[in-house]
C-alpha cells in the first residue's frame, strides 16, 4: 500500500487476482446494434482536415495545427506531427485525458511516423460553450439526454479524427494505432470496437469501465460527479448502462495493449481491469503501481511501458 492522505482504498481492497476476476456488467439490449449505427453516422462526415504551421517546435518533427469538422458539424482542434527528415511508414492518433494538453510535447515511439493529437470536444483547444471544459461539469454534458451525451461525441471525435487523417494521407490505410490515456482511455474502449480503420490500440488507466460498479466505488475523479447526479437523478443508470467500456470492451476484435493500476484514486482499478478482462482477443498487459498519482518507480515503470509500446506497435512500420 503506498502512503497516501486520501479517506479511501485507492486499491479498493483488490489484489492483482481479485481485479483479473472482475466481469464486466451486462450489455442493454441493442448495445453494439447502437453503436454500429452511430459508427455508420460518423463514415457519412466530410471532416474537411486543414493544416496550418504551428508555434509548437519539435526536432525532427514540422508541428502543424490541426482542424477537421466531427459529428453535428463540431468543429475540432488539435495538432499533427508530421516527420520532416522521412517518409511516414504509419500514423498514431493520441487520445487526451481529463487533464487536457497543452503543447504536443509527449514521448514520440517511432521517427517515421505522423502523430495525430485531436482535442475533444469541449476540452483544450476544442473548447465550445455550452460545454464545459471542466471535467467534473464536462462529464454531466447531456447525461440526461442517453443519445445527446456527450460521451457519444467525443467517441465521434475519434472516428471523424481516422476519416481527416486517412483524407490527407491515404496511404496509411491499415497502418494506424490509437493510444489513449485516462479519459482518452476509456473513450477509445467505447469507439475501437466498431472502428476496423484502427489496427490496434493502447488504452492506459482506462475511465468509464462497469459503471454498476464505478457508482459504488469513492473517487476524486469525475466518477465523484457522476455519482452525485445519479444519487438524484437513478435514471441516469439506464444512460451510463449504453456508455460502459468494459461492454464495449467485448467486441474489439484487434490487438489491444492496456497499462492499468492496482492503485489509483482518480479511476478506480476495478473499472480498468473489467475493461481487460472483458477482451476475448489478443491482448497484453502491463500492471502499474499506481495511475493518477506519484510515486517512487514511476519513471522506471514509465521507460518499460514505452519499450514495451514500441514492440506491440511495431507491426504498423512492417
Amino acid at each position: 500500500m503506498l502512503p497516501h492522505h486520501y479517506p479511501f482504498d485507492p486499491s479498493y481492497g483488490y489484489d492483482l487476482d481479485g481485479l483479473l476476476g472482475i466481469e464486466p456488467p451486462p450489455a442493454p439490449d441493442g448495445f453494439a446494434e447502437t453503436w454500429r449505427q452511430r459508427y455508420q453516422e460518423a463514415l457519412a462526415v466530410d471532416p474537411a482536415p486543414q493544416l496550418s504551421r504551428a508555434r509548437a517546435r519539435r526536432p525532427d518533427f514540422s508541428v502543424l495545427d490541426l482542424a477537421y469538422t466531427s459529428t453535428d458539424g463540431f468543429p475540432i482542434r488539435g495538432w499533427l506531427l508530421l516527420p520532416e527528415t522521412v517518409a511516414p511508414r504509419c500514423a498514431l492518433i493520441f487520445g487526451h485525458g481529463y487533464g487536457g494538453i497543452e503543447r504536443p510535447d509527449f514521448a514520440v515511439p517511432f521517427a517515421d511516423a505522423i502523430y495525430m493529437i485531436p482535442c475533444f470536444r469541449g476540452l483544450c483547444r476544442s473548447v465550445h460553450p455550452p460545454i464545459s471544459s471542466d471535467p467534473w461539469w464536462h462529464v454531466l454534458h447531456d447525461i440526461d439526454k442517453p443519445d445527446q451525451y456527450i460521451l457519444r461525441g467525443c467517441v465521434e471525435d475519434i472516428w471523424t479524427a481516422v476519416s481527416a487523417l486517412l483524407g490527407l494521407y491515404p496511404w496509411l490505410t491499415g497502418r494506424i494505432g490509437y493510444l489513449g490515456i485516462s479519459f482518452g482511455g476509456g473513450i477509445g474502449a467505447l469507439a475501437l470496437p466498431w472502428e476496423p480503420r484502427i489496427a490496434r490500440g493502447h488504452l492506459n488507466v482506462p475511465t468509464f469501465g462497469h459503471h454498476p460498479l464505478r457508482l459504488t466505488l469513492p473517487t476524486t475523479g469525475c466518477g465523484a460527479s457522476v455519482q452525485g447526479f445519479a444519487n438524484q437523478h437513478p435514471k441516469v443508470a439506464e444512460t451510463l448502462r449504453g456508455y460502459d467500456a468494459a461492454i464495449a470492451a467485448r467486441h474489439i476484435a484487434r490487438p489491444m495493449h492496456l497499462a492499468l493500476a492496482r492503485f489509483d484514486p482518480v479511476v478506480p482499478p476495478p473499472g480498468q481491469f473489467a475493461i481487460y478482462n472483458a477482451l476475448g482477443g489478443e491482448k497484453q498487459l502491463f500492471v502499474l503501481r499506481a495511475g493518477h498519482f506519484d510515486y517512487p518507480e514511476q519513471a522506471d515503470e514509465e521507460q518499460r511501458l514505452a519499450e514495451e509500446l514500441r514492440t506491440f506497435f511495431s507491426p504498423l512500420t512492417a
